[in-house]
């Protein structure tokens, strides 16, 4: 399994000078499975240059996992490529507990005076998917679902194949409740022993905001250490947040490691970053 980042912002892209080593566009994950199989976890504005690369490639079969309809995780679908292909066959997955249907949240994204193409109008094959909890199949990946702790309610994603499994909890504040949200042993329970797990890190213990749905960097470090996974990456990117201290962060993690003597693996997760399980 390939796990390819196309995006890791949080709340909105960004550019410049203090932005280059970790990237400016929002969440999108590109997963590829063993047998060809291609997953694409939400679709914030890096969903744009893959979309590109992956008509390049003349890829047709395309899965998307929605993991929330807040702007940052969808401002990129209406710019997706294979949308426009006719040979395109996209199926589009969201949370089963979510307030409106899928259909109607991807919608909303190319409809005038926002957008001028809608939905309808749109050339490729387009199906809609309601996640269950007890989990599916996308090819010889089963993915896994548990809702997120996180305002306007969400899901994170767990995906296996052949021993190897890579968790994706974006969006999920674990030091408070939010309805339809679990509790830190849950989320604990679910990352146990992942080959990868990326989990929100969108605050230091100075900047924090309770209730805002994100969680601070070392309350995710320590989940990640009880969950016994082998590496993390911080993710959701504060969009204040300049490449040096995202570094600091990183290297506060590590320090903190080194003292527990933990042999985790930890870094902040950058546009372009690849990692094979």
């Amino acid at each position: 399994m390939l796990i390819r980042c196309w995006g890791s912002r949080g709340s909105i892209p960004v550019c410049g000078r203090d932005y280059i080593k970790y990237g400016g566009d929002t969440t999108c994950i590109e997963v590829r499975g063993s047998k060809g199989e291609l997953i694409i976890i939400d679709a914030g504005t890096g969903i744009r240059r893959l979309g590109a690369r992956l008509v390049d490639e003349g890829v047709s079969a395309i899965h998307i996992l929605l993991t929330h309809s807040h702007w940052d995780h969808l401002l990129g679908f209406p710019f997706f490529k294979p949308l426009y292909v006719d040979s395109s066959k996209i199926h589009v997955y969201g949370y089963y507990a979510t307030q409106d249907s899928v259909r109607n949240i991807i919608s909303k994204t190319m409809r005038p005076p926002y957008f001028p193409v809608r939905l309808d109008d749109i050339h490729a094959e387009i199906n809609f998917h309601t996640t269950e909890p007890e989990g599916f199949h996308i090819g010889s990946i089963l993915v896994k679902t548990i809702p997120l702790n996180h305002t306007n309610r969400g899901v994170g994603y767990r995906l296996e194949e052949e021993g190897r499994s890579f968790v994706f909890l974006t969006d999920n504040e674990l030091n408070y409740n939010h309805p339809c949200g679990l509790s830190y042993e849950e989320y604990e329970r679910f990352s146990a022993g992942a080959d990868l797990l990326f989990h929100d890190a969108e605050y230091t213990p100075s900047d924090y905001m309770p209730g805002w749905g994100h969680s601070i960097y070392t309350d995710a470090l320590r989940l990640a250490i009880r969950s016994g996974v082998k590496k993390f990456g911080l993710f959701h990117h504060n969009q204040e947040r300049k490449d040096d201290e995202i570094d600091s962060m990183v290297a506060d993690c590590r320090r903190m490691l080194e003292e527990e003597g933990s042999t985790l693996d930890v870094f902040a997760v950058a546009t372009d970053m690849e990692v094979t399980l």
